[in-house]
């Protein structure tokens, strides 16, 4: 992979993608804060401005992409409020210029919703029932699965064999051994449940609040997976706290989707994947030179250190009673 894919996206490129499109740019150009991408808003002239999004080479493919813009339109046609990409004449929305695809959004506002708000969680409930509810009313194609295979072994591996410091390489490789081992044990008693399309990245960012409704943006990550995937980053603090969440959680889903109480046992799980699959995402692409200037604490003896105490952490947090609807 070039290890300076947006080397060539220049300001100037961008406002030229833009205008070929149809557009006329005022030409303010302000870069936000993406790094998997670029993402850019772009001033329009005498109109609102729009958001450009580039999409990192070699990453997905037409097709995956498109199957993302597609499970968007259907979120649109049953009116969920989802910033889908805009779409031309010919129907069209992914597009490309020069080396780079891009798709055009509307800018939207917000702000992030507040997880310790029992309202804001049964609202959240409520919004992603409906979002499963055309989820699961087809699969994905070419778009994979999130799994303990891409995101924990995977992972580790390439951790292990590219970037975990000497030091720490047995103490690493041990305790990820025994972290997929209790990660497959979570989702064989989970026992088999069901995948469905899903947004895949439901951290707070991607959510802007507005009007008391959420708003989703960025289904980039978006992959077939159990419904708790969705679900499981809005419970944060001690465990107490997370038993009063997911009531609220699940209570609003329940409106329009019937939520898989097995799938409780994959809450720590998938956390623990993502962790993994987090510090693998940064390692991959510290080649990238966006990476080492934003991540400027990532791969350091101290990093990985924490690295290592967080996974213990969630060790102990899998060998713990799964949280119970009340």
């Amino acid at each position: 992979m070039n290890k300076q894919p947006f080397f060539e996206l220049k300001p100037d490129t961008v406002l030229d993608a833009v205008e070929s499109l149809g557009y006329l740019s005022d030409g303010r150009i302000m870069a936000l804060n993406s790094y998997e991408n670029r993402v850019y808003q772009v001033g329009i002239d005498e109109k609102t401005p729009l958001i450009a999004k580039f999409y990192r080479p070699e990453r997905w493919s037409d097709e995956q992409i498109l199957e993302e813009h597609q499970y968007m339109y259907e979120l649109v046609e049953q009116e969920l409020s989802v910033v889908a990409p805009m779409k031309n004449a010919h129907g069209d929305s992914l597009f490309s210029y020069e080396d780079f695809r891009f798709s055009l959004f509307e800018r939207r506002g917000g702000r992030a919703p507040e997880l310790d708000d029992p309202e804001h969680q049964f609202q959240l409930g409520r919004t992603i029932g409906r979002i499963h509810q055309v989820g699961q009313s087809c699969s994905f194609i070419h778009r994979p699965v999130v799994d303990i295979q891409s995101y924990g072994v995977d992972s580790a591996d390439f951790i292990s064999r590219e970037f975990i410091p000497n030091s720490l390489k047995i103490a690493y490789d041990s305790l990820t051994s025994d972290l997929l081992r209790e990660i497959d044990a979570a989702f064989k008693r989970a026992g088999d449940v069901k995948l469905i399309r899903v947004h895949g990245d439901c951290h707070a960012g991607n959510i802007l609040w507005r009007d008391d409704t959420p708003h989703f943006v960025d289904f980039d990550d978006a992959r077939m997976a159990p419904a708790i995937q969705d679900l499981w980053m809005f419970l944060t603090g001690e465990r107490q706290q997370q038993q009063l969440q997911i009531g609220e959680v699940v209570e609003g889903y329940n409106e329009f989707a019937d939520f898989d109480p097995r799938e409780l046992h994959l809450v720590e799980a998938l956390r623990t994947l993502r962790m993994m699959y987090y510090a693998a995402w940064i390692a991959r692409r510290w080649d990238d030179p966006a990476f080492p200037h934003n991540f400027s604490w990532f791969n350091t003896e101290r990093y990985w250190g924490e690295h290592l105490l967080q996974l213990r952490e969630q060790f102990f947090a899998l060998q713990q009673p799964v949280l119970k609807l009340l």
